[in-house]
């Protein structure tokens, strides 16, 4: 039986897979991947909530209320160390996005605040890129739209790539509790993609009382639907595994809790 939390890839068709907040049964988070092959356009409008477009791979063309913003994108596969084009879009517009070759595109959106912000091209040479952890637990990050960033409402967007072999999201954290500074309340999605295509790896969701534990085998292109509690992941040997993480709750922090079970491998050797 498939995870409810696990939403499937559709293997052709320009809709790879949607998630919206009634779909979710959440609040915030909406999480869109289309592919547009070459010449062909997809046309959205934002309503009440804001949106930032990834380009995953290809290269788009994006007019929002009649102003173009032409060429974003310039990545082959999302495993190259490049950082992606973006594009925020406040509520209340109209986009044509127009795919100058065959694209993958990321529509990730949240409820705006009602506070006027313009559109923007999200700097690629402006996204921090990083790494974190050490040893087999080592993955490489690059954020989007990172909660510093002034310029959303509720939205937060990272993208994860974890080595073959490697444990990503871990230890086990958690950001269900909305009691900063020790904690924030933020739903999330993991999208995922795995190089070579034909793999796939492994994600958990669990509380600590186990009143949710769902663990999801994940192919190319799944999404999983993070509504509570903690929820580490695990590429196996051959295949690195790509995520786009979508996060938005009632206040934009990221501030996470770490399984204390599973806390004790973040203390120094001795």
């Amino acid at each position: 039986m498939v995870s409810p939390l696990l939403v499937k890839a559709a293997p052709d068709g320009r809709e790879i897979v949607t998630v919206t907040p009634e779909s979710a049964g959440w609040t915030y988070v909406g999480f869109q991947a289309i592919r547009l092959p070459a010449g062909q356009s997809h046309e959205l409008s934002t309503g009440q909530r804001e949106l930032c477009l990834v380009v995953l791979t290809g290269c788009v063309d994006v007019e929002v209320d009649g102003t173009r913003h032409a060429g974003l994108g310039r990545r082959d596969s999302v495993f190259e160390p490049v950082a992606p084009a973006a594009l925020y879009v406040p509520p209340g517009r109209a986009l044509r996005v127009l795919a100058q070759r065959d694209a993958e595109i990321a529509l990730c959106s949240a409820p705006g605040d009602g506070r006027e912000r313009p559109v923007r091209v999200i700097d690629p040479l402006a996204m921090r890129a990083g790494t974190r952890g050490q040893g087999t637990n080592l993955r490489h990050v690059r954020d989007i739209l990172p909660h510093d960033d002034p310029g959303a409402a509720h939205l937060l967007v990272v993208e994860v790539i974890t080595p073959a072999s490697h444990s990503s999201s871990y230890p086990p954290h958690k950001h269900d509790d909305e009691r900063p500074p020790l904690e924030t309340r933020l739903e999330e999605t993991y999208y995922h993609r795995l190089d070579p295509p034909q793999g796939f790896a492994f994600q958990r969701v669990y509380t600590d009382d186990r009143s949710l534990d769902e663990a999801c085998a994940v192919e190319n292109h799944d999404v999983v639907l993070v509504p509570r509690g903690y929820h580490p992941v695990v590429a196996p040997h051959g295949y690195q595994l790509y995520y786009l993480n979508v996060m938005a709750g009632p206040n934009r922090l990221w501030v996470f809790r770490n399984d204390p079970a599973h806390e004790w491998m973040l203390s120094p050797p001795r």
